[in-house]
């Protein structure tokens, strides 16, 4: 007789979950929109489920360097930022010498 729904479970859930993220499991799929055969809107959905380890065996790393997922990525864009910023600056010094000067003296 099988056992009512519920027992058991939660070991055949953690076996597929552990199967799905050692192995991966990729869903795909397009929404297109259409009036009078002309394509009005066209939204690509792509959805990935793995671990970590094997995103980054299958070469997918994004979220290292995005700055929103990465405390990482955020200080190197700020850092960048910030020699940008100072570049404009000194070239902006460099063109009105005197007015920088002016500034600094009270």
């Amino acid at each position: 007789m099988p056992e009512p729904y519920g027992h058991g479970s939660g070991a055949n859930l953690a076996d597929i979950l552990e199967r799905v993220l050692d192995k991966g499991i990729v869903i795909a799929g397009d929404i297109r929109i259409n009036l009078l055969d002309i394509e009005l809107l066209t939204i690509k959905l792509r959805l990935i489920v793995a671990s970590v380890d094997k995103a980054k065996e299958m070469g997918i790393d994004w979220w290292e360097t995005d700055p929103a997922l990465s405390s990482r990525a955020r200080r190197d864009e700020l850092t960048r930022e910030n020699a940008e910023l100072r570049e404009r600056l000194a070239r902006l010094e460099e063109l009105e010498p005197g007015r920088a000067q002016k500034k600094e003296a009270p």
